[in-house]
């Protein structure tokens, strides 16, 4: 198939995107966009991810995710640095994906960005990298500095990003057994010291989920 056929094929599903006349419609058209197996929608969906429409960002997500690593090279390329609301879902979309070509976006997004839902997206999806896609000798220097930036992270201001760091650092310790230790050690001295009760609950079910 030509690109120009790719295109051509395509295009019905870019202009019901463009034409949509409510957010119900908007959303149904990025869900059939999201289901093409043409790669040439992914900027598209990365374009949805700022439309201020949850539900036709949450269709953009899953559609990404779909394509898999195939988008991640165009999410990162395309991160958008003015929106917020954009960027997080990106970061969300990112972190589904697992690629670790994400790690240092997502290390800089959870420490430094200045939206708690960006932070939170990035430090929950720390943890889900598919580190066998890393050459052996470079996971666990990766996964290193996963650890301690959530480790740094669990201190951050906003309760929701330290809830995500908590399930970072949780998903990493289950996928790599060697960090269980580190990860429990650094769950059990942040408990006495975290003030939110929600967040305190989830501590203590991380705790016991690895005990």
């Amino acid at each position: 198939m030509t690109s120009d056929t790719t295109t051509h094929s395509i295009q019905p599903l870019l202009t019901a995107i463009d034409n949509a006349s409510s957010a119900d419609a908007l959303v149904g058209a990025v869900r059939a966009l999201g289901a093409s197996h043409d790669p040439a929608v992914i900027p598209k969906l990365i374009e949805v991810l700022g439309f201020n429409n949850p539900g036709a960002a949450v269709a953009a997500v899953d559609g990404l995710v779909r394509f898999g690593t195939i988008a991640v090279p165009t999410l990162l390329d395309n991160l958008d640095g003015y929106d917020y609301g954009a960027r997080a879902w990106a970061n969300r979309a990112l972190s589904q994906i697992g690629d670790p070509r994400a790690l240092d976006t997502l290390l800089d997004a959870a420490q430094a960005d200045f939206a708690l839902s960006v932070r939170r997206a990035a430090a929950k999806g720390l943890g889900f990298l598919n580190w066998s896609a890393l050459p052996i000798e470079a996971q666990h220097p990766a996964q290193q500095k996963v650890f301690t930036a959530l480790t740094t992270v669990l201190t951050d201001e906003e309760w929701v990003v330290r809830y995500g760091a908590i399930a970072g650092l949780q998903e990493l310790a289950q996928r790599q057994p060697h960090w269980r230790d580190p990860v429990l050690a650094v769950l059990g001295d942040r408990l006495p010291q975290e003030p939110e009760i929600g967040v305190q609950a989830r501590l203590s079910w991380a705790i016991q989920a690895l005990t």
